[in-house]
């Protein structure tokens, strides 16, 4: 007699959160570096400005963006989404103005950089990669193991 046996897949393991900021730093380290290389007006005094500048957009968007995508739901929702277009810009001015070693120079510029930003993140979210363990990223690599 022969039975059958269920195996129950293991649910990924979480990693811990010292590896999960180290990623999410190195991917907005790899963001704004497309940004600098893309786009003139997007310049760093070196690689410790450009990790910096990552450092504080982390932080920013884990922070701070939240809150005022909140605050200006009404407005996102009366402009069809497009307030929050200016929330993720605001980000990027903030770290320009913390970070002494990290430039923008022109609103346009500031357009192409939030712009490129979104495609870049927007890749990153559909490829598969380390940076998946972070965020929303990490929610949907959940859904696609289970």
């Amino acid at each position: 007699m022969s039975s059958t046996r269920h195996q129950a897949r293991p649910e990924p393991r979480d990693s811990p959160l010292i590896v999960r900021l180290g990623i999410s730093w190195l991917t907005n380290a790899l963001v704004l570096l497309v940004v600098t290389v893309l786009l003139t007006g997007v310049t760093s005094s070196g690689a410790g400005a450009l990790l910096l500048a990552a450092a504080v957009f982390g932080v920013l968007n884990t922070v701070l963006k939240p809150l005022l995508r909140l605050i200006t739901l009404p407005l996102a929702v009366l402009t069809l989404g497009i307030a929050w277009f200016f929330v993720s810009m605001l980000m990027l001015v903030i770290t320009k103005w913390i970070v002494s070693g990290f430039y923008i120079t022109g609103f346009w510029t500031l357009v192409a950089a939030t712009l490129i930003v979104w495609v870049v993140n927007l890749a990153l979210d559909f490829t598969p990669g380390p940076w998946q363990v972070t965020g929303s990223r990490r929610r949907r690599y959940r859904r696609r193991a289970a």
